[in-house]
């Protein structure tokens, strides 16, 4: 499995922005997709997240503002950011986890990271 993301920009504050992240290779197993941030200086976390059935969950910081999404064909995971502030500035990732149950083993994917600069 291969995370593609895209969508990196520098926009102003109250601007909106949409990150996709293309996903290639054998999702039978993948069952949730994510979306993390690093701050510079600050350690990962979790932005959003959405599983297999489509339910969704984000952080408190991002509930309200960013909306996670994922096509029909479940290939391209969306992180649709709105009111974005300055805090928001990060390396943006997406992520995707799973079980392979053949040979009970975990699944743990990323992809590159895209850089988010919200400017004041």
């Amino acid at each position: 499995v291969q995370l593609q993301a895209s969508g990196r920009g520098l926009v102003q504050a109250g601007d909106s922005l949409r990150l996709s992240c293309a996903v290639s290779g054998s999702l039978t197993n993948i069952n949730d997709m994510d979306w993390y941030r690093q701050a510079p200086g600050k350690q990962r976390e979790l932005v959003a997240t959405i599983t297999r059935g489509g339910s969704t969950r984000y952080s408190s910081a991002v509930k309200g503002r960013f909306t996670i999404s994922r096509d029909n064909a479940k290939t391209t995971v969306f992180l649709q950011m709105t009111s974005l502030t300055p805090e928001d500035t990060a390396v943006y990732y997406c992520h995707a986890r799973g079980i392979d149950y053949s040979e009970w083993r975990s699944l743990d994917y990323w992809g590159r990271g895209t850089q988010v600069t919200v400017s004041s």
